[in-house]
């Protein structure tokens, strides 16, 4: 069978739009006569709708859609199409919804599989929304027995995964129903070390049940999540022959009965890795809410700096402004290392000295200030103004600001509500300063983009004579390695402290990730590349008393 892999780039709610697409390719691929061409898990709705899916008015426009692509299909009777979308349920009681693969053919639905496994774990919260299915099908289409299975679905191996979340196994289920392939239709966001995982997983399910797997993936970024497609198909015994490139839409065309081996694409690092789906995920986020140009805050620190250089990446030095707002406690250097770096990016740049203004601040809080010493109050009012006069800008010319602050300074609360934490986007917020540095290396593979000396000084935020992160913070190795012990591996202190780390330095550490919960709940939405981000997927209490 000659199957269409169509690893595509939905928005979410664009009905209209995501069935045009699917028209198009209908209209692209009608050449090359493919049996069946598949879509993504919710293709027509964009994967996540969230709460749109609890709007009637929405629900009933996905039906009048799904009408359309089913007249649509009239067009190219020798052709079946797979595409996720969104039906009633007539399971009672029960949510009133199911997440289903439907196959369509020359006018007519004729079949349909509802999701069996809902994900109900960090950014998922699909047993919101949905019922489970209550039966597992096959269909026979072209003389292949085809069974269809969506996303989690395929996550349920015993092997693979403990605790095991689910009783039913669908993708066992349907090797026992006699399918000949199974396609499983996914919206399976990227975070470090998933696609390797996700290899191992689909590559498994082929090899035992001795089926060829394919595995369709979504790509592009919708809000905090980024997908990076790598969709893959599997001969019957667990060899990849085809494998679809990350980070890019394709349509590619398959035929499940030419098995011959495909070399795999060449694999990214790590840190590549991180940099394509950043920049994929930013340069939707930016044009999915409607905005095509950028500005930035420009500190002459390396978080800005890796920021502004994955905005040029992902929408081009003419949609990038940079903009330097220093005060009495920026270093000339600083100052130089801002402006260097954005000629070398090719980008606008401005200055914006905030003296004058922090020194009428300072005027107008004097008799209340007065007989106090300097301290976070007076530091922060310069983040403030930095902060009001970016968005001021932001406001008057309809560019989307960038904040720029890192998952290690969002732990622990070293940013300025209302300050540097402004923004529409938050790029790096789920890097550890490590990763940061390892970008910004990266970014600096081919030539120098970001000045070395930005690089090499020790981090400070400049806000008092002689300030350095280190001055407030534990050195940045040792914060980022007990903050990924806390929050990836859920440890508690004691168990740190017993590995040879200082009690009172992860007491502290705890402690601040603890009462800072309240800053990352007003924050802007930051793009998730580890497991444990800090966003949707996590849910903390803010006003509370508990012991890490």
């Amino acid at each position: 069978m000659k199957i269409a892999l169509c690893q595509l780039n939905p928005l979410v709610g664009d009905l209209e739009g995501n069935a045009s697409i699917i028209e198009k390719v209908l209209e692209d691929t009608a050449p090359s006569k493919p049996d069946l061409i598949i879509f993504s898990e919710m293709f027509i709705q964009g994967y996540p709708p969230r709460d749109l899916l609890e709007k009637r008015w929405f629900i009933r426009d996905c039906y009048s859609i799904l009408d359309r692509i089913v007249h649509f299909s009239r067009n190219y009777p020798n052709t079946g199409i797979v595409t996720g979308t969104v039906l009633e349920s007539p399971i009672s009681p029960g949510k009133g919804l199911l997440n289903c693969a439907v196959l369509i053919h020359n006018g007519k639905i004729l079949f349909t599989q509802a999701k069996s496994l809902l994900p109900t774990y960090d950014v998922f919260d699909e047993s919101r929304y949905f019922d489970s299915a209550d039966e597992i099908s096959t269909y026979c289409f072209k003389g292949e027995n085809l069974g269809i299975c969506i996303c989690e679905d395929a996550w349920n191996d015993s092997g693979l995964f403990q605790p095991k979340l689910y009783k039913r196994n669908p993708v066992a289920e349907l090797a026992d129903k006699k399918a000949s392939v199974i396609i499983n239709i996914s919206a399976s966001p990227f975070y470090i070390g998933k696609e390797e995982l996700r290899s191992s997983v689909m590559k498994k399910h082929a090899s035992t049940h001795k089926i060829p797997f394919i595995f369709l993936n979504q790509v592009g970024g919708n809000d905090e999540l980024i997908f990076d497609g790598n969709s893959m198909f599997f001969d019957n015994a667990g060899d990849l022959c085809k494998k679809l490139a990350a980070f890019n839409e394709h349509v590619e065309i398959i035929d499940t009965e030419n098995t011959c081996k495909s070399s795999a694409l060449p694999r990214l690092d790590t840190i590549k890795s991180v940099h394509n789906a950043l920049t994929l995920g930013l340069r939707d986020y930016v044009r999915k809410c409607g905005f095509s140009k950028v500005l930035i805050g420009l500190s002459g620190g390396i978080d800005s700096a890796v920021t502004c250089a994955l905005a040029v990446n992902a929408l081009g030095a003419g949609n990038v402004w940079g903009i330097a707002l220093p005060s009495r406690y920026s270093s000339e250097g600083s100052i130089k290392d801002a402006e260097e770096l954005a000629n070398n990016l090719g980008i606008e740049f401005s200055t914006i000295g905030i003296e004058e203004i922090f020194t009428s601040f300072l005027k107008a809080l004097d008799p209340f200030f007065a007989g106090t010493n300097p301290g976070l109050a007076e530091e922060n009012l310069q983040a403030r103004i930095r902060g009001t006069l970016l968005m001021a800008l932001s406001n008057k010319f309809g560019h989307m600001l960038l904040a720029t602050g890192n998952k290690s300074e969002a732990s622990v609360g070293y940013s300025t509500l209302y300050g540097d934490m402004n923004g529409g986007l938050s790029v790096i917020s789920d890097l550890p300063k490590d990763m940061v540095c390892k970008l910004a290396n990266q970014i600096n593979c081919d030539g120098e983009v970001i000045p070395q000396s930005t690089i090499s000084k020790a981090p400070s935020a400049e806000l008092r004579p002689d300030q350095k992160d280190e001055d407030s913070l534990p050195p940045y190795p040792l914060l980022d390695s007990i903050l990924h012990k806390l929050i990836e591996d859920g440890m508690a202190t004691r168990e740190i402290a017993e590995q040879g780390v200082d009690q009172d330095t992860v007491s502290w550490i705890a402690k601040a990730v603890s009462k800072n919960e309240y800053k990352r709940r007003q924050a802007p939405p930051g793009l998730k590349i580890t497991p444990k981000a800090f966003g949707s997927g996590r849910r903390f209490p803010i006003a509370s008393n508990y012991k890490w």
